[in-house]
């Protein structure tokens, strides 16, 4: 199993920080990371989501941590394709690499907010196949340095795409996946999963299932490699601390704000159901979370969170590794802790919890 670090650049108003000292935070949490052993930096991308999330250009953020960082791998989680042109991406993405030294994990995903669609001028409905085309371009040009693609939402004629990514035959690919039919098309793709924050536990076990499943149909036993990725991450609320019962106590005005704003992003596709989110429905359920139903027992029986001390964060996470997560996302502080706790956090739960589920 591997240990990664998941961002939202949170700025919220109960944390008494500004985005400045967010940032810096963050930064210097990747640069403890690189040092106490962690895999891969993550960092989403999403807009209008004021406190919840300030990422809202991420490659400049990564490209600031590949300055900072050496070994650490930088994660976008992830680009929504459908309202980003995929030349830019492909070029975006090819420079990140070269600054890093061959770092890059490229994270794709649809989105899911209504505003966003709106404001940058897409369809929910024509979400999938913006989608599939753009991965399709992005593909083509880091495999051969030139597009030549013809689909229903673009056309291009032998443009070459510059520069070349410095992995070869491009960094490794993930997308977010939620319904099942997404799990299973990323084993047809060939590409990583990327399970977010907001869905339960005993959900995602069988997700997973469903993904093994499908990659032994489309690809046999193959492990891997340069244009493969057979790999599961998932994002959690993490904090850990000496005493189970101080880590609970310092991280749940947190961890609740966090998940219930998160919930509370979801609720323009929940009302409405767009065309190609009908899955969102079975997530209806949990609408009562948004208020006060929503406690740090609840985030925890449904496998969003673990706190405690690192005994007890051996155990749950022994669960998900145990289940095929090759990946686990933390979100330590969740953009709320005093940045003394979450480095405090990070430093323990590397010295106990890391080396006892390490591949």
């Amino acid at each position: 199993m591997h240990f990664d670090l998941f961002n939202e650049l949170s700025v919220p108003t109960l944390g008494n920080r500004d985005e400045r000292e967010v940032f810096e935070d963050t930064l210097a949490q990747w640069v403890l990371a690189e040092d106490l052993g962690f895999t891969t930096g993550w960092l989403v991308e999403h807009h209008f989501m004021p406190e919840y999330s300030h990422s809202t250009a991420p490659e400049l953020f990564l490209a600031a941590a590949s300055q900072r960082t050496q070994r650490l791998r930088l994660g976008h989680a992830i680009v929504p394709l459908p309202y980003h042109h995929p030349i830019r991406v492909a070029e975006r993405l090819a420079t990140l690499d070269i600054l890093s030294g061959g770092r890059v994990e490229f994270g794709f995903g649809r989105g899911f907010s209504p505003q966003e669609y709106q404001a940058f001028g897409r369809e929910m409905r024509d979400s999938r196949s913006y989608t599939e085309e753009s991965l399709a371009v992005i593909r083509q040009a880091f495999a051969k340095g030139q597009v030549d693609f013809h689909g229903q939402h673009f056309d291009f004629t032998e443009l070459a795409v510059l520069p070349h990514p410095l992995q070869k035959p491009h960094p490794p690919i993930w997308t977010a996946a939620v319904s099942p039919e997404s799990f299973e098309l990323a084993a047809r793709q060939g590409v990583g999963v990327l399970v977010g924050p907001f869905k339960p536990w005993f959900m995602v076990r069988e997700d997973i299932r469903h993904y093994r499943e499908a990659w032994q149909r489309e690809h046999g036993t193959a492990p891997g490699g340069a244009h493969l990725n057979p790999r599961v991450a998932m994002t959690i609320g993490i904090h850990c601390h000496p005493d189970h019962h101080t880590a609970r106590n310092q991280a749940r005005e947190g961890l609740v704000w966090f998940y219930r704003q998160l919930l509370g992003q979801t609720r323009g596709v929940l009302e409405h159901l767009y065309e190609g989110y009908e899955y969102y429905r079975r997530f209806g359920a949990f609408r009562g979370l948004m208020g006060k139903a929503l406690t740090l027992g609840a985030l925890e029986t449904l496998g969003m969170t673990v706190v405690g001390n690192p005994a007890h964060c051996i155990e749950r996470l022994t669960a998900l590794k145990n289940a095929g997560v090759d990946h686990v996302l933390l979100a330590f502080g969740a953009g709320v802790l005093p940045q003394a706790q979450t480095t405090d956090a990070m430093r323990l739960f590397a010295e106990h919890v890391m080396p006892a589920l390490s591949d």
